[in-house]
């Protein structure tokens, strides 16, 4: 990729990928950093009161941008998002089933537009790092084509120890840089949970800096542990390239 950037990859599904990239979209355009947002490919629509199919995590990208991008509402999901399926599977599994495939030249061509209409861009992911994504590539494949650096986004909760530390090692031995691991709370973590120790636990077991724990439904960056208190984000998509 020509830009600065982060490839937002998961642990797994439902960890709170889109959540996590919208909110960083917000920041740095708080910092005044023209920023773009790129979701290759999407499965698991939901249906309006009209009938028409819709796409949340799409949604939540084009709402993170704002006003910033110059361009109608519909274009600009097509920019976030230039291939969706009903299906909620892997993309080409959805996509067989409607009789189609994955377009691995509109993948490329999907980023291409954001390199010039932007500074930098945030990449999320489609499931975990190793999702599979056309008929032969998965999601740390197609990191590995644009070489974008990942922040691994994982559940701040039971087993993430293990899911983090299976895909950091997945991602190393592809070779691929880790900006960072930042634990979500999913679901609110109280006081005496032990999960309030896996940021530690991780941060022992590898040498990825660990971020820290976003609070659950965090509405601005805010990071709950002091390992993570001082991410600077644009000089930290510089430095990761």
């Amino acid at each position: 990729m020509k830009i600065p950037g982060l490839f937002i990859v998961g642990t797994d599904t439902g960890v709170g990928k889109t959540f996590v990239a919208a909110l960083l979209i917000r920041e740095l355009r708080r910092l005044g950093v023209r920023v773009g947002a790129y979701k290759p490919a999407c499965s698991g629509c939901e249906m309006t009161e009209g009938d028409e199919p819709f796409w949340p995590d799409v949604n939540a990208l084009v709402d993170s941008l704002g006003t910033t991008v110059p361009a109608e509402r519909a274009e600009l999901a097509m920019r976030v998002c230039p291939q969706r399926f009903a299906a909620p599977a892997a993309p080409p599994v959805a996509a067989r089933l409607e009789g189609r495939a994955v377009d691995r030249q509109l993948l490329d061509a999907g980023l291409n537009y954001w390199e010039s209409a932007c500074e930098c861009v945030l990449i999320e992911g489609i499931g975990g790092l190793l999702c599979p994504v056309t008929e032969s590539e998965t999601i740390a494949d197609l990191a590995v084509a644009w070489n974008v650096p990942l922040l691994i986004v994982a559940r701040a909760g039971l087993g993430t120890i293990n899911h983090t530390l299976l895909t950091v090692e997945a991602a190393q031995r592809r070779g691929l840089t880790i900006a960072g691991i930042l634990l979500n709370e999913v679901q609110p973590v109280s006081a005496d949970d032990p999960a309030r120790f896996n940021a530690a636990e991780i941060a022992c077991r590898t040498d990825v800096p660990v971020w820290g724990v976003l609070p659950h439904k965090a509405d601005r960056w805010s990071i709950g542990t002091t390992s993570a208190a001082g991410v600077n984000l644009w000089g930290l998509l510089f430095s990761a390239r």
